[in-house]
């Protein structure tokens, strides 16, 4: 036992990360697509029509910021740790936000174990989601989730996906509850909140044998009629 916490401390039970390969996921309203720098104008001009609506979420202002931000996002995945995509309105071909895989686990199973030799991540997060206030109101965010899950679960074969927000945005806490997610906790001084404040995380997820019944919801929210549905936070998951 102590060997093995030794292993786990020093990170040789983690297997090696290799650079991620980001894929385009197609929905009825949205498409998500691999960010690059030919987003660089999109971005800039999804977060510049209302910034106020971006209380709760570190969003890019401006072309120096928004290169920044889509730099951070290839170095993650280089490194093996995120996946990152630009949101595309199908309507219009519209660059209306962006989201993340990020937090990307692969586990190190023994030898014996019928897990080993996988590629893909046993474990993830999806998170630093933002969209334009165009998109508000609009299947994008639901469907945006039900495109990322559905690869999660489906094709990585993931086991838990965790999704944190600002312990203050109450919004974002209802959708991520109304689409499935499990309120595990508190993580106090989690991460620096978007007022550079250490924010508290209340922090949710979805394991694989909840999967099914996640995405019946999910799939139930895109195609209900917008008028009622409750208004919900775009920004912030």
């Amino acid at each position: 036992m102590a060997d093995i916490l030794a292993k786990s401390i020093t990170g040789l039970y983690t297997r090696f990360m290799p650079a991620t390969e980001v894929p385009t996921l197609t929905g009825d309203h949205i498409r998500l697509e691999p960010l690059s720098h030919r987003h660089v104008e999109g971005l800039v001009a999804a977060s510049a029509a209302h910034p106020a609506i971006y209380k709760w979420s570190p969003v890019p202002q401006g072309r120096t910021e928004a290169e920044q931000y889509i730099n951070t996002a290839l170095a993650w995945q280089e490194a093996g740790t995120a996946a990152s995509f630009a949101v595309i309105r199908l309507a219009d071909s519209a660059v209306i936000g962006s989201t993340h895989f990020f937090n990307l686990e692969y586990w190190a199973w023994p030898p014996q174990h019928p897990s080993h030799g996988r590629t893909a991540p046993d474990a993830c997060e999806i998170g630093y989601t933002w969209f334009a206030a165009s998109a508000i109101r609009t299947p994008a965010n639901t469907e945006a989730k039900l495109l990322m899950l559905t690869f999660a679960f489906e094709t990585w074969k993931v086991l838990r996906v965790c999704l944190h927000t600002d312990i203050r945005n109450h919004r974002s806490r209802a959708a991520i509850e109304r689409i499935g997610g499990q309120f595990e906790g508190i993580l106090r001084a989690h991460r620096m909140a978007a007022d550079f404040i250490p924010r508290d995380s209340a922090r949710y997820s979805i394991v694989a044998a909840e999967w099914t019944a996640a995405k019946k919801r999910l799939i139930d929210l895109r195609d209900r009629p917008r008028e009622s549905l409750p208004i919900p936070s775009t920004n912030g998951l």
